[in-house]
């Protein structure tokens, strides 16, 4: 999917909102784990059917799909082919390395499952996301400031100029590509320092994860993070899908993403 066609979608819905299907097989409700051979398709069939007209994407988080082994991966791509076209696909896989294995990870998620995109660490270098540059119409979605505690340890290291490590990442990475084809994941936890990132890229798009379960403040991450083409997917996994637990809890991550997206649509008008 093309930034223009990103754009347009987002203007027709009036919505930011990425939802997030980390399916737990552990949280899936029994009955249908009881009543289904692919509990984790029909979960996600039923999540996406109620939450499409509220969202402008999905992000899938395949740790909670390989973790089933070749089963996993089957319940991946049936559940990818259940979103709709105009719907923009996130692989949430983390990947980075070098030659021959980026090659097969940007064939793996770009070819063998064609998702519009996907997460990479860019702590190996320029020659390890290259190969995800390689597809048209694909972005590649690099570590920016990430909402967990953790990104303490690293991340927010003081370089000599008094700047810390994320700056300087952001800052290069983005000219291993452009802002037609790359996007930082910006934790919505980290309010501070949300601003100071639009600076330094003011153009590209943010997949901002940590609003609902993780506490991330919605207001801040709008004000700060909007750019002329709105530049935001606001992704909620665990508040979205797991809002209800038993019969009919479809709807209630349907009156989960509703609400979201009104919280948004103030913001972008």
């Amino acid at each position: 999917m093309n930034k223009s066609t990103l754009v347009s979608n987002i203007k027709e819905k009036q919505s930011v909102v990425c939802v997030g299907l980390d399916t737990d097989i552990k949280r899936i409700p029994k009955f249908i784990i009881e009543n289904y051979n692919d509990p984790i398709l029909e979960f996600n069939r039923r999540i996406i059917n109620a939450t499409k007209s509220h969202c402008v994407a999905y992000k899938f988080n395949i740790a909670f799909y390989e973790e089933q082994g070749s089963a996993g991966w089957e319940s991946l791509e049936n559940s990818l082919q259940l979103v709709p076209d105009n719907i923009f696909t996130i692989a949430d896989a983390k990947r980075g390395d070098i030659g021959n294995t980026s090659n097969l990870y940007a064939r793996t998620f770009f070819e063998t499952y064609n998702f519009d995109s996907i997460t990479v660490s860019p702590y190996m270098g320029q020659d390890s996301l290259e190969p995800f540059y390689g597809y048209d119409d694909k972005w590649v979605i690099i570590l920016g400031l990430t909402s967990n505690v953790g990104s303490q340890d690293f991340q927010m290291l003081q370089l000599q100029d008094g700047r810390h490590l994320y700056e300087e990442v952001i800052k290069r990475s983005a000219e291993f590509g452009n802002a037609d084809n790359t996007m930082f994941v910006v934790g919505a936890t980290k309010t501070d320092f949300i601003k100071r990132i639009r600076d330094i890229v003011p153009d590209h798009f943010f997949l901002m994860p940590g609003i609902g379960s993780q506490g991330g403040d919605l207001e801040s991450s709008m004000t700060n993070g909007l750019n002329h083409d709105f530049g935001l997917l606001i992704n909620s996994s665990r508040s979205i899908i797991y809002a209800g637990d038993g019969p009919g809890f479809e709807l209630k991550a349907e009156e989960a993403c509703i609400n979201l997206r009104t919280s948004i649509i103030p913001f972008l008008n």
